[in-house]
């Protein structure tokens, strides 16, 4: 009898899968129902491309005005502050039943691997792109690379 015991691991199931990688996917795949749903902002997407001279920036901010789109440079930290605003429109019958478009501030905040020259950066809104062209400081090492042994 001794001989058909088998040792019990209760984690050994979970030891295999994704999800416990992805745990913060499991949240998001829940539906929300209710005043919860949709109350979320929508994060700021971008891409980044370098080169010798500079950093240039493309970032997505969908119907807001470039007078509500703020950047800030700081050593080598960017920030992208945006105000999405509710037009107030009122009319005579009309009822509100469902509003999903996004009211409110969202920022992205990024670090780069080499200061920024802030007297030479720039910035240009259209079309619901936000492009920054950002110069690498002169005379910055920028991020050390290591050898691997």
């Amino acid at each position: 009898m001794a001989n058909n015991l088998t040792r019990f691991n209760p984690f050994g199931d979970l030891t295999g899968t994704e999800t416990w990688r992805d745990f913060e996917d499991i949240f998001r795949r829940v539906p929300v129902v209710g005043s919860l749903a949709g109350n979320t902002p929508p994060s700021i997407r971008l891409d980044v491309n370098e080169n010798e001279q500079a950093y240039q920036v493309s970032a997505e901010v969908p119907g807001i005005k470039k007078e509500d789109v703020h950047v800030s440079v700081e050593g080598n930290v960017v920030t992208i502050r945006v105000e999405s605003r509710r037009e107030q429109e009122e009319k005579d019958g009309d009822t509100l039943l469902r509003s999903e478009r996004y009211y409110g501030v969202q920022t992205r905040r990024f670090s780069l691997a080499q200061d920024i020259d802030e007297s030479q950066a720039s910035a240009k809104c259209e079309n619901g792109i936000l492009e920054l062209i950002l110069p690498k400081k002169k005379g910055g090492a920028g991020a050390k690379k290591l050898e691997v042994r």
